[in-house]
């Protein structure tokens, strides 16, 4: 039986230290605990400034959470769209291994796009859960192909990536099958000049098959404006990428499905059943039956506003989402642009999950459980 969630805060903006708190990502460990990672705005809530990379944990299942902690701080520059996953797969570390990947940047995304700056690519690991994290490593050449040669020799490639960013939300990693062990995450890139309706941009994904010694990048997704992506294992070596329409000339989600583990798409095509108003989405896999995947996904499941917080189910790997659960919801007469915004869910147990989302205009990172 569904049960409307209780709303437990999370980050609450202008509280230690920051003005706005911004992009929920969060991943339940092997030991029970939850870490929820967030921007941390210094200055306001735009995208681009002073951000940092911060982090709390519940050790209750999100009843209650610890002290702020920063993860990453790019100095006065931007850190943010975190990913974080649990490889717990890797022999030299049998009590699991936690990565964080994220982005920094040295502009805005308009900038960038037009080629005035520059987005790279990192990941923190930690081994003792969260409690204290390794240096930055910086994977961009692998995962990125920005035409950078005046910021830095090594980027300079055939491609012209400009914009780039995770996620949001977690990242994911195949525990059976063929690609067990490969951690997956989902990204999007703009190249070339800024084009109308945002066709510059496009979804991918990459991976790594060694616990992070090396990375690869998968084909792009075949179409222009897919953009902020999240994704999960369905079977049989498949994945699911799920993403943001950016042109929003069809409001609905975009997926994408790999034969091989997310390296190429077999098909791709606008999922009617997921409406979307040019938002967010998070997809997690809960379990499987009948030889498919258990999936649940969340998004704003609105066509001209970020309202309407719906969590749906779908029982056969995304054929058919035929349950669905309102999570939040603005109330009659409501006259704002929005009230639903970025959401991720996690696993709290075997028939429960949270989700770590923000209400537009509470200035709160809540975790609904």
């Amino acid at each position: 039986m569904y049960a409307q969630p209780t709303d437990v805060p999370v980050f609450i903006s202008g509280q230690d230290g920051y003005q706005s708190y911004r992009i929920p990502a969060i991943v339940g460990l092997a030991n029970g605990d939850l870490l929820a990672f967030a921007e941390g705005r210094v200055h306001g809530s735009g995208d681009f400034g002073d951000i940092d990379m911060v982090m709390r944990r519940s050790t209750d299942k999100g009843k209650t959470w610890s002290a702020l902690q920063v993860v990453v701080d790019y100095d006065k520059l931007q850190a943010g769209n975190a990913a974080p996953v649990v490889d717990l797969t890797d022999p030299a570390y049998p009590k699991g291994r936690i990565f964080l990947f994220y982005n920094t940047g040295n502009n805005h995304e308009g900038e960038v796009r037009k080629g005035n700056g520059l987005r790279e690519v990192w990941y923190k690991t930690s081994t003792d859960n969260g409690a204290t994290w390794s240096e930055p490593v910086n994977i961009t050449t692998q995962v990125h192909r920005p035409n950078q040669p005046e910021a830095n020799p090594a980027y300079t490639f055939t491609e012209d990536w400009r914009s780039y960013a995770n996620t949001p939300g977690h990242a994911m990693q195949f525990a059976d099958g063929k690609y067990k062990g490969r951690i997956y995450v989902a990204a999007n890139h703009s190249e070339g000049d800024p084009q109308e309706a945002s066709k510059d941009y496009s979804a991918h994904g990459y991976y790594t098959d060694d616990h992070g010694k090396t990375f690869k990048l998968s084909e792009t997704v075949p179409e222009s404006g897919s953009n902020e992506a999240t994704a999960a294992p369905l079977t049989d070596g498949k994945l699911m990428l799920n993403a943001r329409n950016q042109q929003g000339d069809v409001r609905a989600r975009i997926v994408a499905i790999s034969s091989d583990g997310g390296a190429t798409w077999a098909t791709t095509y606008f999922d009617k059943q997921l409406p979307d108003p040019v938002n967010e989405g998070s997809l997690l896999k809960i379990g499987e039956k009948k030889g498919k995947a258990i999936l649940a996904f969340s998004n704003a499941a609105d066509t001209s506003r970020r309202d309407n917080l719906t969590l749906r189910i779908s029982m056969d790997g995304g054929e058919n989402w035929n349950k669905g659960f309102v999570i939040a919801k603005s109330k009659p007469g409501y006259e704002g642009n929005s009230y639903a915004a970025y959401s991720d869910i996690v696993k709290l147990g075997k028939k429960r999950l949270g989700f770590y989302t923000r209400k537009t205009g509470t200035g709160k990172l809540f975790l609904k459980w």
